[in-house]
């Protein structure tokens, strides 16, 4: 299955580009296998001399305040997934023929000879949500899993431990993905393709490639969005283990070598015998937590990974029954006067934004924050028709306000010229003034939140304490 060999570190001069998450673990397991290592990294600020001691303390050679130079002798470069690619560091490295790795390519290629094989996930929006479902199905059939990667668990922890697995839920992100040239996964899914981190890939088509990269070496299967056709692009464009099929998920009725929804039932056209005749029956639609359009999708998706790997129907079921999705994901919050109160700060872009206003006929939207160079034309025009009224909060609000001008000008805007954390018990106030009962106010910023709160998690906490104050 791709590189098995465990390469041997003894005496290798490694170069460890940002200490943080994936750089600090990268640069003791680097140590413990008698790698020479020097930690590079930008900042010098108190929490990176306190990170520098710990490593120091091993003998790990840190340099703070200077990840511009490529230390002299170096055999390898592993760096944190967010370092980019333009970074004078790796022009450097490139020039002198060093390679570079990821965390992601270093647990790879540390795997040992009976390593479980990896179940890949990646797109723009819904990863982790689908990763976790996949978990849970896994689990549900019995077997020894854990959802990794670009979810909180590092790929290296997971392939480096004592507990021994069957089967890995992968969570990729585009970064991790760009830094991970040899990895092979048994089969890997992208859940759909959005512009997004483009100041990181420099272009779409650089983004769409990164991504694709999941794709490479698959044995089993390659899961791609039926109504996102760049994903079956990339299927295409994948060199893939001969026997590998592509395996299509959609909202509407499943073709040959597809899993979709029939009649409120998730079925499988993909995985069962004479596919052209017959379909497995998995799961009801309601056993999806929350049974949105958008998860739903999510739902297919890890149930194809799943199913690739011979998962059993019954088990499909039981792991999505199991599965509770995150904090500030579509989370419903209250019931006040007949509005549903929906939390989903987790929508820091406008493809997250578009999928959460589909899973309501009438909403009042709170949105705004940081748009990170995006626009809203098109959201707002595809969303039109689903709003009764909007509240804007954030720096970028204007973007929103002015895309609502143009394609919903009927759709009452309140905009709450604030950024301070107090913003949003006025938005929720003023939201619930133009919500009516049968309505959901739904806070899907569409945009960042580092204007006004610590993280998306802050934002939807403050959201969530302000439908509490109205209801009390």
């Amino acid at each position: 299955m791709g590189s098995r060999e465990v390469i041997d570190l003894q005496g290798t001069h490694v170069t460890v580009a940002g200490l943080g998450v994936s750089g600090i673990p990268a640069a003791k397991v680097l140590h413990a296998r008698g790698a020479h290592v020097t930690v590079v990294n930008d900042g010098d600020d108190a929490r990176a001399r306190e990170q520098a001691a710990e490593l120091e303390a091993l003998g790990v050679t840190v340099r703070l305040g200077d990840g511009a130079t490529l230390p002299e002798g170096t055999d390898l470069v592993v760096t944190a997934p967010g370092w980019k690619p333009d970074k004078p560091l790796f022009t450097a490295a490139r020039a002198a023929g060093v390679e570079i790795w990821g965390d992601v390519e270093l647990a790879w290629r540390l795997r040992g000879p009976d390593a479980a094989p990896w179940l890949a996930i990646t797109g723009t929006n819904g990863k982790t949500t689908t990763t976790q479902m996949l978990a849970s199905i896994l689990k549900a059939a019995g077997l020894r899993t854990a959802a990794v990667g670009n979810i909180g668990v590092s790929v290296l922890d997971a392939v480096l431990g004592d507990e021994q697995y069957d089967v890995l839920a992968v969570e990729l992100s585009s970064y991790q993905l760009h830094w991970a040239p040899s990895v092979r996964a048994h089969s890997a899914a992208v859940l759909n393709l959005a512009p997004d981190h483009l100041d990181w890939h420099g272009s779409m088509e650089a983004y769409a490639r990164d991504k694709g990269r999941v794709y490479e070496g698959n044995r089993v299967a390659c899961v791609y969005n039926v109504a996102d056709k760049a994903t079956e692009d990339l299927v295409r464009e994948a060199d893939v283990e001969e026997g590998c099929r592509a395996i299509g998920f959609t909202l509407g009725t499943p073709g040959p070598s597809q899993l979709g929804v029939v009649e409120g039932i998730l079925v499988d056209r993909a995985f069962v015998e004479d596919r052209h005749k017959n379909a497995q029956e998995l799961a009801e639609v309601s056993d999806v937590n929350p049974p949105a359009p958008h998860n739903i999708a999510n739902a297919l998706a890890a149930a194809a990974l799943a199913r690739a790997f011979g998962v059993p129907a019954r088990a499909v079921r039981d792991g999505l029954r199991d599965f509770t999705p995150d904090a500030h994901r579509i989370a419903h919050v209250a019931d006040v006067g007949g509005v549903a109160y929906v939390d989903d700060s987790k929508a820091t872009n406008t493809h997250a934004a578009e999928a959460s206003l589909a899973a309501y006929e009438s909403i009042v939207w709170i949105a705004g924050g940081l748009a990170k160079g995006a626009t809203f034309d098109e959201l707002v025009a595809k969303s039109a028709k689903r709003l009764r009224g909007a509240v804007l909060i954030g720096q970028d609000r204007a973007l929103i306000r002015e895309a609502l001008a143009r394609h919903a000008p009927e759709v009452p805007v309140v905009d709450l010229d604030r950024t301070d954390t107090g913003a949003m018990l006025a938005a929720v106030q003023e939201a619930s003034r133009l919500a009516v009962a049968g309505d959901t106010v739904l806070l899907a910023p569409a945009c960042a939140s580092m204007d006004m709160f610590a993280n998306y998690n802050k934002r939807g906490d403050a959201f969530a304490e302000a439908v509490r104050e109205l209801g009390s």
